[in-house]
């Protein structure tokens, strides 16, 4: 199940990433709103699913309050996502 919420949390970050800086330059400055629609519906699926895999998650992996709500917090900023891979998702050394 980690390994699922590790590769939503990639692709979360990176579609938050296409939204901020190609989409959104796409529709203001090019003026061509498909990409928002495009990439918005992808981005605001793959949120959808990182926050439900994080509470599936929670207790399996033994987060405090304060772990669980920077790592759904984490899904709101870009590059944030990677920095939680790095940090909370990563397999644990015996």
């Amino acid at each position: 199940m980690m390994k699922s919420f590790r590769s939503i949390a990639l692709l979360e970050g990176i579609s938050t990433l296409a939204l901020y800086f190609f989409a959104m330059p796409m529709k203001y400055i090019a003026g061509d709103p498909i990409y928002v629609k495009n990439i918005g519906m992808a981005h605001g699926v793959l949120f959808m699913l990182y926050i439900a895999f994080a509470i599936l998650n929670k207790n399996s992996q033994k987060w405090t309050i304060k772990e669980f709500a920077i790592i759904c917090l984490a899904s709101l900023f870009p590059f944030a996502t990677f920095y939680i891979d790095k940090k909370y998702l990563q397999p644990k050394e015996a």
